[in-house]
């Protein structure tokens, strides 16, 4: 797998130092050479900052050509003056650029609360419009500018065959704590050459961001700024797609397929992680309670530090479950814990312990990625999601991020 935005038709970008942040660069800028049909999805909590707001407006047209991204601030609860500064960076980047002010998206990433410094950002904007580049270079350079507490930057590529035609597709993002989505701080920007109906592409969106980034947690708390957002340019010339045919259900298992890549690479840089784990849930009454149950299980906070400390409390999984909502009958469930699905062991058959299987568990569960598989025995439904363990660092993290 590629992993750079730059080997997508039509895109060029690059990631400035601004001043926000002492060190790290902060500031990002995604420019499609032609219009795109665009699409984004946006936190549901009702705090949620300026840019989002923007955004919400701009995507209606179903247009965008720019993406612009700060990071070290997040421009939430910022009142007046941070809608101001929002409405400025679109503004800027819709004058450099020379496109239409509705087709630029706006993201922050950063502090919450904090006055936002709309002239280095803009500054920020003006040194980034100039360096725009297709090179390699420069999709490494964004890919780290949009970045907070994260250790490393996040970016996925692939690629797929339409009527002969190769299409490109490529993601960056960033999160590490304040993850919980709900459509956490998360932001995903997606690139892609393919030509397709806009409306389509939000339908997309919208079902690849529930089974992947909203089935991710790493500690409960939904950003005030969440945002994934998708470019298509065209530029690859295929047929436009402008119905549910094989070539759409081609693009959509690509676009699910790098959302889940993206999401499971912030999982695995949850703030203090020194685990990944994949909860699956099976043979539910229906999708929506396998997520309900997966949801509750993996930002269980007695869940995961049974599994940061490699203790095989298993019964601290069968009760998250329990209080998930869902009406399941517990004299049915199988549960399995291992180091991947093949290696999986067997806890409760039919809702009854397995003798001897607690040793067995904690060995598997030192392994750095797990899987937890709950069997409801109680439908055809299914789903899948991902979360990290809970450690000591984390709470240093979060107890100095201000400071």
């Amino acid at each position: 797998m590629l992993n750079n935005i730059t080997h997508v038709r039509g895109y060029k970008c690059w990631g400035s130092h601004m001043g926000i942040k002492s060190k790290r660069r902060d500031l990002a800028l995604i420019y499609s050479e032609k219009p795109a049909a665009a699409a984004a999805v946006f936190t549901r909590n009702v705090v949620c900052a300026e840019p989002v707001k923007l955004s919400r407006k701009h995507i209606k047209n179903g247009k965008a050509q720019a993406i612009v991204v700060n990071s070290g601030n997040a421009n939430a609860c910022t009142g007046d003056a941070g809608w101001r500064g929002a409405v400025a960076m679109a503004k800027k980047t819709a004058e450099l650029l020379d496109i239409p002010v509705e087709e630029v998206l706006v993201a922050s990433t950063g502090l919450i609360g904090e006055p936002f410094p709309t002239e280095k950002v803009l500054k920020g904007i003006e040194e980034s419009a100039k360096k725009l580049s297709n090179r390699e270079m420069a999709g490494s350079l964004t890919a780290n500018a949009i970045l907070t507490t994260d250790t490393f930057a996040k970016e996925g590529f692939t690629d797929f065959d339409i009527n002969g035609i190769t299409i490109n597709m490529a993601g960056i993002a960033k999160g590490s704590g304040m993850i919980h989505p709900d459509m956490g701080t998360m932001l995903a920007f997606i690139t892609c050459d393919l030509a397709i109906d806009s409306r389509l592409l939000d339908e997309a969106l919208r079902e690849a961001v529930n089974k992947t980034f909203n089935m991710i947690t790493v500690d409960g708390d939904t950003s005030t700024n969440d945002m994934v957002a998708v470019m298509c340019n065209g530029m690859a010339e295929n047929e436009k797609i402008t119905t549910r045919d094989e070539h759409y259900e081609r693009f959509y298992a690509n676009l699910e397929k790098l959302c889940k890549h993206l999401a499971k690479l912030i999982v695995s840089d949850g703030e203090g992680a020194t685990k990944l784990v994949e909860y699956h849930v099976k043979k539910a009454k229906s999708e929506e309670d396998a997520r309900k149950i997966i949801r509750t299980v993996s930002d269980s906070s007695l869940v995961k530090t049974a599994i940061f400390g490699t203790d095989p409390n298993w019964g601290r999984i069968m009760g998250a479950a329990g209080r998930a909502g869902v009406s399941f009958d517990p004299g049915k469930v199988d549960l399995y814990i291992g180091s991947d699905a093949e290696r999986s062991v067997q806890i409760l058959k039919r809702g009854q312990p397995v003798k001897e299987s607690r040793s067995d568990v904690k060995q598997e569960m030192q392994a750095s990625n797990i899987t937890i598989i709950l069997d409801l025995n109680q439908g055809t439904a299914e789903a899948v999601g991902w979360g990290p363990d809970l450690s000591y660092e984390y709470i240093r993290i979060n107890a100095e991020y201000t400071t």
